[in-house]
């Protein structure tokens, strides 16, 4: 078991996040419309971008639930929380809230993924799974996705109101429903927020990028050079994610952010439907991709991935001992009032996230993949990097907060946001 010091908490008693109330009631009303209209445009346009004609036409972009869908929504949690729940792992207690409270983490995700991905490898290879009749009720699944998020936002506002004295909440209804009104909310031990947004976000997407590949395979006997490249290219950073699992722990979703309908609706719906849009237009549309260009994407794909994985390595082993070399050289850092160094080599001394900028290579690279015939696949792109920039500076500002004057002189030192050099 480890344990972290407490931090000090981002002042959630201001909605001065995403605009506001007015703009939490916006992207309330939008991620769902988007997520929609995205499922809308491969699974009955395509894959390319339309403009509806008529209101018949917005509501048929939303499918009706049914029950067949429904007991797979249910089956697939289910299995995850067993899972969760039995399978051995090491626990880990996280940060110290400003209540005093401290979330519980089992660390088991690797097995469980694994156990989950060979089922459903097993399920399709002796044709009790079949891909086609599954991927059939995608539709369906977003809808029930995009209803759980709904109801489970509106139980944890609930919950959070209930015992206000101890969250750090607005007090706004509209805001903190979205914004959350309550850090951690638990069953028992078990810390929600972790379990839906490792097991439930990142594993439901993985299942989808076994599904996918398997459902062409079954319509056309073979893969395609695009599905190949961006199924195995995902597969593996989701496989690498629960390798690492401990380091969601470290995260702004973990240790700063309440739970309200944006992670909700991130983990149910935004990561597994629309992480997944390439081989949901791959599949749709069929784009070729030479040898020679899935070869370059591959090698973009891996650079990404390791300025992405040095990066946030060189961290975590600063953080458990800071006189282990970084690319052969003796660390250098800054010391701080708070007692806390602050690190100045490696990928940390040529920009403040370069991490970022391995996860924005990766995110194009999967894009690319699948050709120019249409912007649906590139939303991917499109959206994380306004998200990373946003999330850049929304790090900034706690920084400030936490370290001050400090922090001010590290980013005299390291100028740079995300793109040494550049940016």
């Amino acid at each position: 078991m480890t344990t972290a010091a407490p931090e000090p908490a981002h002042d959630k008693t201001r909605p001065d996040q995403f605009g506001g109330p007015w703009g939490a009631l916006l992207l309330t009303i939008v991620m769902p419309t988007v997520t929609f209209y995205l499922w809308s445009a491969v699974a009955q346009h395509g894959g390319s971008l339309w403009l509806p004609r008529s209101a018949a036409e917005l509501w048929a972009m939303i499918p009706a639930p049914t029950w067949e869908a429904a007991a797979i929504f249910a089956a697939w949690l289910g299995l995850q929380a067993l899972l969760y729940v039995v399978v051995p792992g090491r626990v880990v207690h996280g940060r110290l809230t400003a209540a005093g409270e401290r979330a519980e983490y089992r660390l088991n995700g690797l097995v469980a993924f694994g156990l989950s991905a060979g089922l459903l490898v097993a399920g399709i290879a002796a044709d009790v799974v079949s891909p086609s009749h599954v991927l059939a009720q995608l539709g369906p699944l977003l809808t029930l996705a995009v209803l759980f998020a709904g109801g489970a936002a509106a139980l944890t506002y609930v919950a959070g109101r209930r015992r206000a004295h101890l969250e750090r909440s607005t007090g706004n209804p509209i805001y903190d429903f979205y914004m959350g009104a309550i850090q951690n909310p638990r069953i028992g031990r078990h810390d929600l927020k972790f379990f839906f947004e490792s097991r439930i976000g990142m594993g439901s997407w993985g299942a989808l990028a076994i599904l996918l590949p398997a459902a062409e395979l079954q319509a056309h006997g073979e893969l395609s050079t695009a599905m190949l490249v961006v199924s195995l290219c995902q597969l593996f950073y989701i496989f690498e994610f629960f390798v690492f699992e401990s380091a969601l722990l470290s995260t702004i979703d973990i240790i700063e952010e309440n739970l309200g309908f944006m992670l909700w609706f991130a983990f149910l719906a935004w990561m597994p439907f629309n992480f997944t849009l390439q081989q949901q237009y791959v599949l749709a549309a069929r784009p070729e991709l030479s040898t020679l260009a899935a070869a370059a994407i591959i090698v973009m794909n891996f650079a990404g991935y390791y300025v992405f994985r040095d990066s946030n390595l060189q961290k975590q082993r600063f953080r458990r001992d800071p006189s282990l070399p970084i690319w052969g050289k003796p660390p250098v850092a800054m010391d701080t009032a708070r007692g806390t160094k602050l690190l100045l080599s490696g990928w940390w001394g040529l920009a403040r996230h370069a991490n970022y900028l391995g996860d924005l290579t990766m995110a194009l690279a999967w894009c690319l993949a699948c050709g120019f015939g249409s912007l649906v696949p590139y939303f991917y792109f499109i959206y994380f990097a306004p998200l990373l920039l946003n999330r850049e500076r929304r790090d900034h500002a706690m920084c400030q907060r936490k370290y001050g004057a400090d922090w001010d002189r590290y980013c005299e030192k390291v100028p740079y946001r995300i793109v040494p050099f550049v940016y």
